[in-house]
């Protein structure tokens, strides 16, 4: 295993920083959370037009750099960093692999190169707050969200030749601004219940959507209602066991994308810690040097820098196939718990040598801490990622640790 970056990865790495620290310092990225997308559309288009980053993981053919879940990685990062309010995460990590997976030749033909070149965004809608489940990070992913002939959800039926959708949608990432939705919904009723992904254009009849209050506001999300909305079956049959796969194949790479994004806005949380407890006095003397404080910010140090070297390794793991067999090698799960834990050391530890000012709307480090906790009711909890990682590994069989 060679450790070390390529060129061409660390050029990724460095230009997207680049174009962040231009255009999206705190006062930017408060304006974006004011407007109606939630995210700053002109950067967004700046990024699909000079750095192609909508698609950096989609193959060439589509539009797309072709790259891999190491540079997706290294971006997420950056825009971590930075707490940048994008359609990075809904759109390129989750929804884009699911269309190249699932899709006919024909639906990767028309929806890919338009999510590559940044024309047009993309959501996942899934029942409940169960994303994490149905991506099999916190849950095996057969479970009851599929919907196993119950009410609830989104259901499909068959009208004039195509699909119709029936249903409401909660804390759907992006859900309110996406041209392109991605929602899994119940057909075949009871005795033959399954789950199907059906894309939506919107906006579309009978199909409304609300933006929600969220805790972390860089993330925004909402609530879908949907009451016959045509829609269309993604893939060529109705076998749900090729959407739970590609689902949970998915579900890897989210994860080492989201640690990466948590790793790098728990980076920049400690840089600003550091940077206030050299100036903030106390007694007479900058409270950075008082033994307690550097022993606190030497703990949160050596947590950013384990999650960050777990996180490089998972992006590794995943871009060289390690993780698919056999499934037991799934790292993407745990280095999420350990990333999120470490983001939310950071952010309260962040807060706390702040003193009061940490909290106010003035300051970022309020910004870290919603981001941390809002990651973590979106993908967690952390203690449920590694019970799963646990689970998968087969660690504890008749509650002993194997051998």
């Amino acid at each position: 295993m060679d450790a070390r970056f390529t060129a061409e990865q660390e050029e990724i790495r460095r230009t997207v920083r680049e174009v962040l620290l231009k255009r999206c310092g705190p006062e930017e990225v408060r304006a974006a959370l004011r407007t109606d997308e939630g995210y700053d559309g002109g950067l967004w288009t700046t990024f699909a037009d000079q750095l192609g980053l909508p698609g950096l993981a989609l193959p060439e053919a589509y539009g797309g750099i072709g790259c891999s879940a190491t540079e997706l990685a290294l971006a997420g990062e950056e825009l971590g960093r930075a707490l940048a309010p994008s359609p990075f995460l809904a759109t390129c990590v989750v929804v884009a692999p699911l269309l190249l997976a699932l899709g006919t030749q024909e639906q990767r033909a028309d929806l890919l190169p338009r999510l590559a070149g940044g024309r047009a965004t993309a959501a996942l809608a899934v029942p409940g707050p169960r994303l994490g489940a149905v991506l099999g990070l916190t849950g095996d992913n057969h479970g009851d969200w599929a919907g196993g002939g119950r009410a609830g959800g989104v259901q499909a039926r068959r009208a004039d030749g195509g699909w119709r959708l029936y249903g409401q949608v909660d804390q759907v990432l992006d859900g309110h601004s996406a041209e392109l939705l991605l929602v899994a919904a119940h057909t075949g009723g009871y005795a033959r219940s399954r789950t199907l992904l059906f894309t939506v254009r919107a906006p579309a009849d009978g199909l409304t959507r609300v933006r929600q209050t969220a805790l972390d506001e860089t993330r925004p999300r909402a609530r879908l209602e949907m009451r016959d909305v045509a829609a269309e079956l993604l893939g060529p049959g109705e076998e749900t066991d090729d959407v739970l796969q590609a689902l949970a194949a998915a579900g890897d790479t989210v994860a080492t994308v989201l640690a990466a994004e948590a790793v790098g806005v728990a980076g920049r949380a400690l840089e600003r810690t550091v940077a206030h407890v050299r100036q903030r006095e106390q007694f007479g003397r900058p409270i950075g040097s008082f033994q307690a404080v550097k022993h606190r910010l030497a703990d949160v140090y050596v947590r950013v820098q384990a999650a960050r070297s777990a996180v490089y390794y998972a992006a590794w793991a995943t871009a060289h196939g390690a993780h698919t067999d056999p499934p037991e090698e799934r790292v993407g799960g745990l280095v999420l718990a350990q990333a999120l834990e470490a983001l939310r050391v950071a952010a309260a530890e962040g807060i706390q040598l702040h003193g009061g000012i940490g909290f106010t709307w003035e300051h970022d480090a309020h910004l870290s801490f919603k981001r941390a906790a809002g990651d973590e009711l979106l993908f967690g909890p952390v203690h449920r990622l590694r019970s799963q990682a646990a689970d998968a590994a087969r660690l504890l069989e008749d509650g002993e640790v194997a051998v």
